[in-house]
């Protein structure tokens, strides 16, 4: 009975959020410049076995854009399995175990052990919304102790696409950019090698979970040039995965990093920057 009640709400929220969108924005298609209207969107989304959903962080318009693209995607086929780089393995059985309950806890952040990096606030909706439907939620980054592996010495990846030159320069490039030229470049390696492992990581976990299959991660893990869409080539998938990137006003996305972007009003920066120099002068 919870099961039915839960179908049939997710339809009914699905057909009303096509036409009607949390915010407005700009969407385009990559491959032409041409505009897409959300509805066309989804349409267009809900064709594709494996989509990547590239998402600024701390931006709250891309996390309600999120909820709505899984409501709204529940009116048009039935959804395989959504996979989260915030979720880590040791993080699945609990994940499972609250499937199968037939109510949430209410401090659910506690229930999940979720990571405080990553801000219950804005993952929350989406989170609880995933719990309660009929498709698995799925980990799909690396535990704390195979980072701490793989930053020691990550082992090789296999692939031409993923370990080419222009793609490490490209990401060692915005790992430098993401610390504020504060890591020592004797760090650097290490930290490309995390950064890859993670995206093989993701890739992998893309590639076995039932579809239709998205993926919500970083901008920079989602984008088709250097991210996940690039291991899964790799290992060996016959169709790339279908990309949409979510960024603010005046950001650059490009057709070499996704198929579609939805352009969101530009928020205030926050100056990360700043705070990190204040951490290293403590």
């Amino acid at each position: 009975m919870r099961l039915i009640l839960i179908l049939v709400l997710s339809v009914l929220t699905a057909c009303q959020s096509v036409v009607q969108p949390p915010l407005g924005g700009r969407i385009r298609d990559l491959h032409n410049g041409g505009a897409v209207t959300p509805r066309e969107l989804v349409d267009r989304l809900a064709k594709a076995p494996r989509v990547v959903v590239g998402e600024q962080h701390d931006n709250l318009d891309h996390h309600a854009l999120q909820l709505w693209l899984l409501q709204a995607m529940a009116g048009q086929r039935v959804q395989g399995s959504l996979l989260l780089e915030m979720l880590t393995p040791s993080q699945q059985p609990r994940v499972d175990a609250l499937r199968r309950s037939t109510a949430l806890p209410k401090d659910l952040p506690a229930a999940l052990d979720w990571s405080p990096g990553w801000d219950w606030r804005l993952y929350g909706p989406v989170v609880e919304f995933a719990l309660v439907q009929p498709y698995p939620l799925l980990a799909a980054n690396l535990d704390t102790v195979e980072v701490r592996r793989f930053y020691r010495q990550a082992p090789g990846l296999t692939g031409a696409r993923s370990s080419a030159p222009a793609v490490r320069d490209e990401l060692m490039g915005q790992i430098r950019e993401s610390h504020c030229g504060l890591l020592p470049e004797s760090q650097m390696p290490a930290m490309l090698g995390v950064q890859q492992q993670r995206d093989r990581r993701m890739a992998e976990r893309l590639l076995n979970a039932p579809t239709p299959a998205w993926l919500f991660a970083g901008a920079w893990h989602g984008r088709k040039d250097v991210g996940v869409p690039l291991h899964i080539l790799d290992l060996g998938a016959r169709e790339e995965a279908v990309v949409l990137m979510l960024a603010e006003e005046g950001s650059e996305v490009t057709s070499a990093m996704a198929d579609y972007v939805w352009y969101t009003p530009a928020t205030p920066p926050q100056d990360y920057c700043a705070q990190m120099r204040e951490q290293v002068g403590k």
